[in-house]
This record gives structure tokens, sequence and C-alpha cells, in this order.
């Protein structure tokens, strides 16, 4: 990779700038200054240094978000704040997205990344990746409906769901739940207990296949996955 390429994609200034820093001396390479921006070199074996700080070379960026309501799992938006403006420069230059969607007025776990290999098998409908959401149910969620989000049902457009696991935590006039799905159609928790009569007051994503929502990221907040998290979901979508 040329030099100014790989500086420049790791948030260093554009390739014009970076040849700025060249001619001033400020980049090593191997401990040896270089100004030659073409300089080819290997991110995993070479040491580049940009005034005695080493830089550390990353392609893909995987990023875990509490998402607030009122944000929108977009890139960018003209009305609204997106879960990209939640991010600092240092990650934002990545160009990054969110993987599938959060509607603006659900909370929780969000995976944002520029990986789109991977973004695209843990969205395939074959993969099945299971999601478990927690909700306050305007009405009394009971064993009927269990029932019925186990054999699938039939939304407003006529789609019939894949079969859901519908948890009871506590029943009465609003209920809590938890309910695990392996698809992601549009407003399809919400829509799908409206397939029973019932209306989702909040919701909150707490899962995304082998990964739960960071209990000590508050809303709005992110952090990075471990190699250990990026590792499970690899074998997730595989």
């Amino acid at each position: 990779m040329r030099l100014d390429k790989l500086l420049a994609n790791m948030g260093f200034g554009s390739r014009k700038e970076v040849r700025q820093l060249l001619k001033k001396g400020a980049i090593q390479v191997n401990a040896e200054p270089v100004k030659d921006p073409a300089l080819h070199v290997n991110p995993e074996k070479d040491e580049v240094t940009i005034l005695g700080e080493r830089v550390v070379y990353k392609e893909f960026i995987y990023l875990m978000l509490n998402k607030p309501q009122g944000v929108i799992s977009a890139t960018e938006d003209d009305r609204d704040r997106t879960v990209i403006d939640l991010l600092d420069g240092e990650h934002r230059h990545f160009n990054p997205f969110p993987v599938g969607r959060l509607d603006k007025d659900t909370e929780g776990f969000l995976l944002i990344t520029n990986d789109g290999k991977l973004a695209h098998e843990l969205l395939s409908p074959k993969k099945e990746v299971p999601k478990t959401y927690y909700a306050h149910i305007d009405g009394r969620v009971d064993e009927t409906d269990i029932e019925k989000f186990a054999e699938g049902l039939t939304l407003d457009d006529g789609y019939f769901t894949k079969p859901g696991q519908l948890r009871i935590l506590q029943s009465g006039e609003i209920s809590k739940i938890e309910l695990t799905i392996t698809e992601g159609k549009f407003h399809q928790v919400k829509r799908m207990f409206e397939a029973v009569g019932k209306r989702v007051v909040y919701l909150k994503r707490l899962s995304m296949g082998p990964l739960e929502l960071d209990g000590a990221l508050r809303l709005g907040e992110y952090r990075e996955l471990t190699e250990e998290e990026v590792a499970m979901l690899r074998n997730e979508k595989g």
C-alpha cells in the first residue's frame, strides 16, 4: 500500500496534507525518515511513525453503540441526527455505517462497521442471526401470545413471519417482555404485537447474534469490539 494512502486512510489528513508532513521529515518507516509518498509499505510488517508516534493500521472498525431514542440509523440525514453523528472523528473517517436499523424511537444495541462483507452476511435472511429485544407492551401478554409468536404471525402487509421466542417478564396493563427473532423486517417487533392486538410503547435491543449490549455503555456511548467479539461475529455469520 502507498504510504500516503495508508496515512490518509488512518485519518492523518488528505494525501496533500500527508505529503506536507513527509516534506517536513515528520514521518519514518522502520526508523528511517522518508519523503516519498508513493513508497509502498506493508502495514503488518513495516513500522510507520509520525513525530515518533507509531501508526497502528486498521482496515476495518467494529463498534457497539447503545443507540438513544431520537437518533436515526443512517449515515447522513438533512433533518435528524444520525448514529454516525455520535462517533468521534477518529472513527468517522473510516466511513462506517449501521448494520441494519433500529427505529428512531428504539434504543439499544447497534453494530456499526465499515466491513461490508460481514454486514451483508449478518443481515442475510439465510443466516437467521437472532436479535433479542426488551419491550413494554400496552396490554396483557399471556401464554396465548407466546404460542402465536412461536408459530409465526401474519403482518399487516400479509407477510408471514418466522417463529419468534416470546418471554413474559411481567404481565399486566403494561407488560414487560423479551422477544427473540431472526428477521429484520421494517418495524417488525411493533407489527408482530399489532398482529395480536397489542402496542409496543418502549423498545430496546439487547443483543445481536452472540453479542450482548455492554451494560457499561450509557445511551449514546459506544466502544470498539474486542478481537474475541469480532471473531464471535465472524463465526456467527459463517
